[in-house]
């Protein structure tokens, strides 16, 4: 392969995604690094010695509303379709998560469930949806009852687990991800689009990154070659803050453990994952059978254990959003916009979002046909902004 005209660093959802519209598009040679010895990133996906097919960090389900983006996947994987359902184990019970109204029918004696239900529909419309920070400010003393239990019971102690920070201390989009369903719905996701690759993730990255302009070094750092490739344009799906060398300091993350354990069973929980608010250091267990379909005398089950990230030690998973998080990324997204077009920064690291795997795939198509694809047509002049 010649030179390369582009850097790609990072071969998970977005950087794939923008590495195969500016080679199929434009036609233009595209190298991809990654740190990691996989392509993937975090949907990275393999065979273990039982022939399971493992999610090496934690599930990954695919939905989306966007039909642009799965019809662009679809391209590159066939699908089986897949409706993930989540149990929460509260007060000795496994119930429905998001909770609903089949939850409160679980939890509650007849009588005060029926209460409680016939308010929320009256309240809020039978299949809407209420973040619980939402429905604690409602004057009505059952409903506050019941936001107050379900508070305490699913979000608090989770998402203390998750972020050591309570609900209202995070960005409200954050408690907003998981509010109470109105409505008898198990589903975890309600998109118009949930499916899982049917030879996994991995298998349909390849075929992303299958491009004669495509080229894929891993197990390779950005620093280590960036030197010898100067004229070619950048685009940055690691940390922003590790770019450019913690000049305004470090950004915080959350990471994660995974622990895989054997199940000498062919199931063990009747839906794909249970989490556990209250109970344990780990926040959910996962039974990855369930997503890929796989079937067999044994199973597996993916523990996950939060924690603090630490450069170098562990991997950053998820940013932070929180009002004190937005300031302290503002001195580097200025510093990003002094680069003129040359690098562009994307993805759930790149912009320090918090970004579904769609959404990712979302960010790089925008990003390709809204900044790339025009300035590279406008022979490379005019100003192009890095952060959408």
């Amino acid at each position: 392969m010649s030179k390369p005209a582009w850097i790609i660093v990072g071969a998970g959802f977005t950087g794939a995604v923008v590495a195969e519209r500016i080679a199929s598009v434009l036609d233009e040679r595209v190298l991809v690094v990654d740190r990691r010895d996989h392509i993937a990133g975090n949907a990275y996906d393999y065979r273990g010695e039982n022939g399971l097919l493992i999610h090496k960090y934690g599930p990954h389900i695919f939905h989306t509303n966007s039909k642009r983006v799965w019809d662009y996947l679809s391209r590159f994987t066939e699908w089986r379709n897949y409706f993930h359902k989540v149990l929460g184990h509260i007060d000795g019970q496994l119930v429905p998560v998001p909770f609903n109204l089949n939850s409160i029918a679980q939890l509650f004696p007849s009588g005060m469930a029926d209460r409680l239900s016939e308010k929320l529909v009256a309240r809020y419309g039978f299949g809407t949806k209420v973040p619980i920070l939402k429905m604690r400010a409602d004057a009505d003393e059952d409903l506050k009852f019941l936001s107050d239990y379900v508070y305490r019971k699913v979000f608090e102690t989770y998402t203390l687990k998750q972020w050591e920070l309570r609900p209202e201390e995070l960005d409200p989009s954050v408690s907003a991800r998981v509010p109470v369903h109105v409505s008898r719905d198990d589903r975890y996701f309600q998109d118009s689009y949930q499916a899982m690759p049917v030879d996994g993730y991995t298998a349909m990255f390849r075929k992303i990154l299958n491009h004669q302009n495509i080229s894929v070094e891993l197990s390779t750092n950005y620093k280590d070659v960036c030197g010898d490739f100067k004229s070619a344009r950048v685009i940055y799906t690691g940390p922003i803050d590790e770019y450019f060398n913690y000049s305004h300091g470090q950004l915080p993350y959350r990471s994660l453990q995974f622990k895989h354990v054997p199940y000498s069973q062919e199931f063990a929980f009747p839906v794909g994952t249970v989490n556990y608010p209250n109970e344990f250091d780990f926040t959910r267990v996962t039974e990855t059978k369930h997503l890929t379909g796989d079937r067999g005398p044994l199973s597996l089950l993916t523990q996950e254990y939060p924690e603090a990230y630490v450069p170098g030690t562990n991997e950053p998973y998820y940013p932070i959003p929180t009002t004190a998080t937005s300031e302290a990324l503002r001195p580097y997204r200025n510093l990003a916009r002094e680069l003129d077009g040359q690098v562009w920064f994307a993805g759930r690291l790149g912009d320090y979002a918090y970004y579904n795997m769609d959404q990712a795939c979302a960010r790089a198509i925008a990003l390709f046909d809204k900044q790339i694809a025009p300035v590279r047509q406008n022979g490379g002049r005019g100003q192009a902004s890095r952060l959408a």
